[in-house]
């Protein structure tokens, strides 16, 4: 992973070899302080680094801190920056392909300012891998604080790709036992529902968890496809997952079909019953009863058990597992 960034605030004035703008004296920040801090930062880099970039020499990569980004959401972005202009840069790092850079946080206006056409203002950083992500999670948390399940799924791709437990706490403001509750929730969900309900803005680690809660009686995707297809399209995120937590609540307490019973009198070759079988999804099973024929009924006791291994084996033999 990249170098270590003990000392060094990634807002802070980059050295004279990070961009081609005048430097401006660094101030020994530490890093990890205060989120007034962090802004005072942000407002000194912004101040003296900001160039304007063709949007199409930026590649968005990395790890996704947002589920997805709502196409209302980017036009409402777009028609802000057409009226008023773009108020706040992105910010990006050179790319190991010549003359282009790497999205390290900004991706909605980026896309929003694709839309409007002309150049995006960009801070331009020269950041290793865990420089970039605490970047991205910090900005994220400043301008607009990502929701539990959000935040959850980035743990999970950050722990997956080998950043340390440090990077990760610093990067979204958690204690090591924080990363832990996000990922233990993650963890019992499926990607797909998370994906078919959104963010969910205010919906917290309890309520995930409730959900998650009820997998073991009910399959929570076919559930929520089931009633999210008939939503209008307005519905919010925050609603999808309300009212597929209340179909599988409803769903888990719903009594479960008892698969039929195929019941089977064996007889002799005089008539009489000697037994009945029995066979359901679970189990086949032979009873006797000892009353109408005790006689019978003793002899199998003592035979049963040769007889089924005979049984068992006769059947390896026909079917060919017998080898």
């Amino acid at each position: 992973m990249g170098s270590t960034l003990m000392g060094r605030n990634i807002f802070n004035q980059p050295p004279k070899d990070d961009v081609a703008a005048p430097p401006a004296p660094q101030k020994p920040v530490k890093f990890g302080g205060s989120v007034g801090g962090l802004r005072d930062s942000l407002r000194e880099i912004t101040a003296n680094s900001i160039r304007d970039i063709d949007p199409e020499m930026i590649d968005i990569d990395g790890l996704r801190d947002r589920l997805a980004f709502d196409d209302d959401g980017i036009d409402d972005l777009a028609e802000s920056i057409r009226k008023h202009g773009q108020q706040v840069p992105i910010m990006v790092r050179p790319s190991e392909r010549p003359d282009r850079y790497r999205v390290v946080y900004g991706r909605r206006r980026l896309a929003a300012i694709r839309k409007v056409g002309g150049p995006v203002k960009a801070i331009v950083r020269t950041l290793d891998d865990d420089a970039s992500l605490l970047a991205q999670g910090q900005e994220n948390n400043l301008r607009l604080d990502p929701s539990f399940i959000e935040k959850s799924l980035f743990i999970k791709e950050m722990q997956e790709a080998g950043y340390k437990p440090g990077v990760i706490q610093d990067a979204l403001g958690l204690t090591r036992q924080g990363v832990s509750n996000h990922r233990v929730v993650v963890d019992q969900l499926p990607e797909e529902l998370i994906r078919l309900i959104g963010p969910a803005h205010g919906t917290g680690r309890r309520q995930w968890g409730d959900l998650a809660g009820l997998s073991a009686k009910v399959s929570l995707v076919d559930v929520a496809k089931a009633v999210l297809s008939a939503l209008p399209r307005e519905t919010t995120s925050a609603e999808r997952f309300q009212i597929v937590f209340d179909a599988c609540a409803r769903a888990a307490k719903e009594p479960k079909t008892k698969s039929p019973t195929k019941s089977l009198s064996v007889r002799g070759v005089d008539g009489l019953v000697v037994g009945q079988l029995s066979i359901d999804a679970k189990s086949v099973a032979i009873k006797v009863t000892r009353k109408d024929n005790p006689e019978f009924g003793l002899w199998l006791e003592e035979r049963a058990e040769a007889a089924l291994q005979d049984l068992f084996q006769q059947w390896r033999n026909e079917s060919g597992q017998g080898a």
